[in-house]
């Protein structure tokens, strides 16, 4: 077995385990069901199209981190978490933050992995390998809230509230985009830094990573 095989079957072990544990007595479970709609879809997605386009381990291990924290979020609602309710005291916040620390993770951790579907499948190359992950993100982010919102409309609209975590924050869906573009810009300007500074053959060498996957 393979260096990237061992890699996805130790974060299948963990995340099969995560998600398992956190199915357990969950603070709402109609609230689970609907959080965990997407995040299935998502996990079928890489698992149907597995033999067609592989991501790096980098990647799976970046999805599966950010999976792992929707997990938990979906578990307690993201606007009861304990850990964000600890961040709200320690920073003394209006709410908790634990949404929003998601959102920014979302644009943070799966950028990378879009990154590699842009350059790979489309052959996207230079300034607009970094450019256009960051505003994929951006639209997905703002694609996600507005099928959230139609999903907890139709699934139950009772859970709305919960569902989208919005916490009486009429402007919760734009700054949670807000958090992901920002997450997404991070990480694209570290791996330009990062590129720019292992030179010529490094970043052939890189390129050469990504397309083998």
């Amino acid at each position: 077995m393979g260096k990237r095989p061992r890699v996805i079957l130790w974060l299948s072990v963990w995340y099969g385990l995560l998600w398992t544990g956190l199915a357990v007595s969950p603070y709402d479970r109609q609230d689970w069901l609907l959080e965990n709609l997407l995040a299935l879809t998502a996990v079928t997605m890489l698992i149907v199209t597995y033999r067609r386009f592989q991501f790096s381990s980098l990647s799976y291990v970046l999805i599966t981190t950010f999976l792992s924290l929707h997990a938990v979020g979906a578990h307690y609602t993201y606007a009861e978490v304990p850990f964000g309710f600890w961040l709200q005291q320690v920073f003394g916040l209006s709410r908790n933050p634990y949404d929003r620390l998601v959102h920014f993770s979302y644009g943070l951790l799966l950028v990378f992995p879009l990154r590699e579907v842009l350059v790979r499948l489309a052959g996207v190359a230079g300034v607009w390998s970094y450019y256009l992950p960051v505003s994929g993100m951006l639209a997905q982010s703002g694609f996600f809230e507005v099928v959230e919102a139609i999903v907890a409309e139709i699934v139950s609209p009772d859970l709305g509230a919960a569902y989208l975590g919005m916490q009486g924050d009429p402007w919760d869906a734009q700054k949670d985009m807000a958090a992901a573009l920002v997450g997404a810009v991070a990480t694209m300007l570290i791996v330009a830094v990062a590129t720019r500074s292992s030179g010529p053959e490094a970043r052939r060498a890189g390129r050469r990573t990504i397309a083998n996957g």
